[in-house]
């Protein structure tokens, strides 16, 4: 995930969340991702935003989310960002570790139209403002038929035609947890199983790659035939006409539960907590899933009816792999080291 610097003028914040009154805020700096995210949320978040509330927003791209959370953590929850995207991972070890602020429900009152389920998931500190989960995305024009299963990626016709995504992109830890379920090895005990499938994915693979933008680059220029993608994401790439496709394979997947939270210490609270209520809102939630082709927490939206068959549901929810997310974020420095140890040598 790429961190985007939201720099917010002076400007009178009128009517802040629902209350009667104004708020100042001298800056507001906003963590988000890099790639298509961008001229998505400019045209369907911050453009409305600045519309409705003279908020000139100025955008600027550094780091990945794991990157964010050590800065939130290095520095004593004062990393100089007033609102950051993490994953629900993320927004429960942050709670745990007090370095991110309680998100206030009567304040913040689109809170109360996201799912219970996937808001209790994401903790206090995390308000849930999207859902992808990982597919396994190919080439049409390289694979025939339609793949049914992740051992695609271990097929020796695909040897140099699969990237993989660094352990900093929390894709690599949740292939890693499928590939230990496949094997007889468990979300987030015994986790040998997935780490020997990685290692044979590894040998055959041509790298890894951080950001999502990058290890779309290969499948489009046909340099990679398969890989596993956030579904939102591969959802615009079919649309944008690349002979590609993607599919949840029959071993399962696990979902990606998007969060924004707020460090304790920053600076602009109050116009943090607008923007997270304004990101929330129905018409934004609406707008959101039209555009950038993800899922929501809010059940009450319209979705789009080319989406509908190709997101998850609540009701899905129970037909996924749902690791215990406070365990993981305690193992990931733990499996990072693995990863390194194992994992990575395998490619070169």
């Amino acid at each position: 995930m790429d961190m985007r610097r939201v720099i917010v003028g002076l400007f009178p914040l009128i009517g802040f969340v629902g209350g009667a009154g104004s708020v100042a805020a001298d800056q507001l700096v906003l963590n988000s991702y890099g790639g298509p995210y961008e001229e998505i949320i400019r045209s369907r978040i911050i453009e409305p935003f600045e519309a409705e509330t003279g908020i000139r927003v100025v955008y600027d791209a550094v780091g990945s989310s794991s990157q964010d959370y050590a800065k939130i953590k290095a520095t004593g929850g004062k990393p100089g960002f007033d609102v950051v995207v993490m994953t629900a991972t993320q927004a429960l070890q942050g709670c745990k570790d007090g370095l991110l602020e309680e998100l206030p429900s009567d304040v913040i009152k689109e809170l109360a139209h996201l799912s219970s389920r996937l808001a209790d998931a994401a903790g206090p500190c995390g308000a849930v403002h999207e859902v992808q989960y990982m597919s396994l995305l190919y080439r049409t024009d390289h694979i025939e038929g339609v793949p049914s299963s992740w051992s695609l990626l271990l097929d020796p016709a695909l040897s140099r035609r699969v990237i993989l995504p660094t352990f900093q992109n929390v894709m690599a830890v949740n292939l890693l947890q499928v590939m230990s379920v496949m094997n007889g090895g468990g979300l987030v005990d015994n986790l040998d199983p997935g780490f020997a499938a990685m290692t044979a994915i590894a040998r055959q693979s041509i790298g890894f790659e951080q950001s999502s933008a990058l290890l779309e680059s290969y499948i489009k220029d046909g340099s990679v035939w398969a890989m596993p993608f956030w579904n939102g994401r591969a959802q615009l790439l079919v649309d944008s006409g690349a002979p590609v496709d993607y599919v949840r394979p029959s071993e399962g997947t696990i979902p990606l539960i998007a969060t924004l939270s707020v460090p304790v210490g920053a600076e602009n609270k109050e116009a943090a907590y607008r923007f997270i209520n304004f990101f929330l809102r129905k018409s934004s939630q609406e707008a959101w899933v039209a555009g950038y082709r993800v899922g929501s927490a809010r059940t009450d939206i319209d979705v789009p009816d080319e989406l509908r068959d190709r997101q998850i549901t609540e009701a899905e929810l129970d037909q996924l792999h749902l690791p215990d997310l406070s365990v993981m974020a305690e193992r990931m420095p733990e499996w990072s080291q693995r990863w390194d140890r194992d994992v990575v040598p395998a490619a070169r």
